[in-house]
């Protein structure tokens, strides 16, 4: 055999599933269709480090974030990754709404997150632009270089002698005794096989299509991905914000609602919004400007559409289709399905950053025996 474990995939998910599978003590090449790390998914999202508060009670999503949010955390102070915990308002406009942040405040205690639900004047005191009857105040919640994050992962696999293989593009998934024949298309057209004991699908978007190639019968399976974009708007200079938390409305359906974030150099977007769409695009239709102000504009007054520009999209791999309920993270070995030691992460979407490290412990587990658990 070549390696050990093929990880497919070098986003976030794929580098700390590297990075852990590396450290320990497997041998471990990380495959990757792009010219660098992190450049879909990872690339565009809010770059939060999420407390554990929407997920239902014992759901993947729900302990993989609480235990990945604090793990990260210590990753980002022993590792100097740049982060700020800079906690987060959800907050009600309407007295109808104060139930729901009461929900989810039951909610998050149920993950084991501790939430403060506020009144109007203790918002004034801690947001003095903000307009709101009541908020729930996250202290847990933090924002995070994405990008110094995904190669603090890269540095700790190569650390322990992991291989990356950019422009390499897997078109074919191939059983073998013990194992598997990977076959990849390189950017100059040439195909090349890599035989490994077992493989670690973390392919975002493509994560579908990678357990197709494998002879996973993804319907069946309900793994097929529906792709959701999210488009995010910039905030100019001269609407002078002044916030020093993120804030986010009430939850919409199929996200968080449009939300205002901040960057580490203390610049502001809003987004994202949420769209399911056959042909995932980038663009952002500028017009959208006007909706954008709207919806944020009911907890925090004045802000104008001409201070708004269109900044980008992201795509989010949901295995939910459009009007489905909550679905769970798939985080699974298939050796019931003919192919052991083959992992299988689909549909990881938020809060996937902020569990990295935990999935990459789960999958270490799984490929060290462990059984296939529901997350709930």
């Amino acid at each position: 055999m070549d390696a050990d474990v093929v990880v497919v995939g070098a986003g976030v998910i794929g580098l700390a599933a590297a990075a852990a599978l590396a450290r320990s003590g497997r041998s471990v090449v990380i495959l990757e269709r792009n010219a660098g790390v992190g450049r879909e998914i990872t690339a565009r999202n809010s770059e939060v480090i999420h407390a554990g508060i929407y997920y239902p009670a014992g759901t993947w999503k729900a302990r993989l974030c609480v235990a990945g949010r604090e793990a990260l955390y210590a990753r980002c102070e022993t590792q100097k990754i740049p982060h700020r915990r800079c906690g987060k308002l959800i907050v009600a406009t309407e007295a109808a709404d104060i139930g729901t942040l009461e929900d989810l405040q039951r909610k998050a205690a149920a993950n084991g997150v501790e939430l403060e639900l506020i009144d109007e004047r203790e918002i004034a005191k801690l947001e003095p632009a903000i307009r709101a009857q009541a908020a729930l105040l996250s202290r847990q919640t933090g924002i995070i270089d994405g990008q110094a994050l995904c190669l603090s992962y890269l540095a700790e696999a190569e650390s322990h002698d992991a291989l990356l293989s950019l422009h390499t593009e897997v078109i074919a998934i191939e059983p073998l005794s013990g194992g598997y024949r990977i076959v990849a298309l390189g950017d100059d057209g040439e195909r090349s096989g890599i035989d490994c004991l077992a493989v670690v699908n973390a392919a975002g978007m493509s994560s579908d299509s990678i357990a197709q190639l494998a002879g996973v019968d993804i319907d069946a399976c309900k793994y097929r991905i529906f792709p959701c974009k999210g488009d995010y708007f910039a905030v100019a200079p001269a609407a002078r914000l002044e916030l020093e938390r993120l804030i986010y409305p009430v939850p919409a359906q199929a996200g968080l609602g449009i939300h205002i974030t901040m960057d580490l150099a203390g610049r502001f977007r809003l987004g994202p919004d949420a769209e399911y769409v056959d042909t995932p695009t980038f663009d952002i239709d500028a017009e959208k400007a006007n909706g954008f102000a709207h919806a944020v504009g009911r907890f925090l007054p004045g802000l104008r559409p001409e201070w708004l520009s269109p900044d980008y999209a992201g795509i989010r791999p949901k295995l939910a289709a459009p009007g489905e309920p909550f679905r769970d993270f798939v985080i699974r070995e298939e050796s019931d399905r003919g192919l052991p030691a083959f992992v299988n992460l689909i549909g990881i979407e938020s809060p996937g950053l902020t569990a990295s490290p935990a999935i990459a412990d789960r999958v270490v587990a799984l490929l060290d025996g462990a059984p296939n658990d529901a997350g709930n």
